[in-house]
């Protein structure tokens, strides 16, 4: 298979072992770019076979440019940075990886919420500073019995609800795509939106990125929140309208975020929220650990060698695709 042409559209990895790994077996070698651009991607990609994507974009403009593409296989849970319209309608498959980080990011959602709850980032700072008095975090409420809304109950937000029930918290959750029994099983009432923001005490956003998210919680929505809320985002910044979340912690209307994701990252130096002791601010680093970066790329690569052995993929986003390509399903 060694003819086939994996390319590597974009990259801030040290070692590609596990990727190698699974493609060696096969012939298959990578190659590699760093594109930021549209036009980067449609110079380095237009002849290749199959295409590994972190972030560089993947737009109509690059598909209808990809002569001989089968495969885009995407180092994430989120493929925001491709267009599925258009690779579906060119045949080619897209694939992400749905299940490699469900502790990280949802252990990292619960250190966010708790740091909210018991304000330990504000008091570890007022302690640098020389300041030893808990009063600069008053008021503090007992998390038992309070309200942990979930934006999103797809694998990860499920596993933030088992957690987050030891710690006694109730859980309700907006999904308009998941079954009420889904939800049942997992103790957790469905809601509207409307109904969690004015219920919780703790909202966690877990939804992907699209044209229907997309700033999704805004000012309608804080307007709705308690003053004692805390709004939790370790999916994708622009989920929530970052002015009008701005507004609402400038204005009172919630107590405080916990942001592991911003609209424009790396988040930019004028921006407000770095200046907010109420606002805990990570910078896009749910997702990691050494055994889920691991996984991750194994798995990112196992899509591809799945297509060009002639399978779909086992993590496959685009299901119409199986219209136009005809390929064997893995037992």
């Amino acid at each position: 298979m060694s003819h086939f042409k994996v390319l590597v559209t974009d990259y801030e990895y040290e070692t590609f072992a596990p990727e190698k790994e699974v493609l060696d077996k096969l012939g298959l070698e990578l190659t590699f770019a760093q594109c930021r651009t549209e036009d980067d991607v449609i110079e380095a990609a237009r002849d290749a076979d199959a295409l590994i994507n972190q972030y560089a974009p993947i737009s109509r403009r690059v598909i209808e440019s990809l002569e001989k593409c089968k495969v885009i296989s995407r180092y994430g849970v989120g493929f925001n940075t491709i267009d599925i319209e258009a690779a579906t309608e060119k045949g080619i498959i897209v694939g992400n990886v749905t299940d490699y980080c469900l502790d990280e990011v949802s252990d990292h959602a619960m250190a966010l919420i708790l740091s909210c709850a018991r304000k330990v980032t504000l008091m570890n700072n007022e302690v640098k500073k020389g300041n030893w008095n808990f009063n600069v975090a008053v008021p503090i409420f007992r998390l038992r019995g309070r309200t942990l809304g979930l934006v999103g109950f797809g694998n990860i937000p499920q596993t933030v609800a088992k957690k987050a029930q030891a710690f006694g918290l109730d859980v309700i959750a907006f999904d308009p795509y998941v079954p009420e029994e889904v939800a049942k099983q997992a103790n957790v009432e469905l809601v509207t939106l409307d109904e969690l923001c004015e219920r919780s005490d703790f909202i966690s956003v877990h939804a992907p990125l699209n044209q229907h998210t997309q700033g999704m919680i805004s000012h309608e929505q804080f307007n709705k929140m308690k003053k004692e809320a805390f709004i939790i985002n370790t999916a994708r910044g622009p989920v929530i309208d970052e002015a009008a979340l701005i507004a609402a912690l400038q204005e009172g209307k919630i107590a405080g975020a916990g942001l592991d994701v911003v609209e424009v990252e790396p988040i930019e130096a004028t921006n407000p929220l770095l200046q907010m002791d109420n606002v805990i601010l990570n910078p896009h680093s749910a997702f990691y650990s050494v055994e889920a970066e691991t996984e991750l790329k194994r798995k990112t690569a196992e899509n591809v060698a799945d297509v060009l052995s002639g399978y779909y993929p086992t993590y496959l986003v685009n299901r119409d695709v199986k219209v136009k390509v005809s390929l064997k399903d893995k037992e």
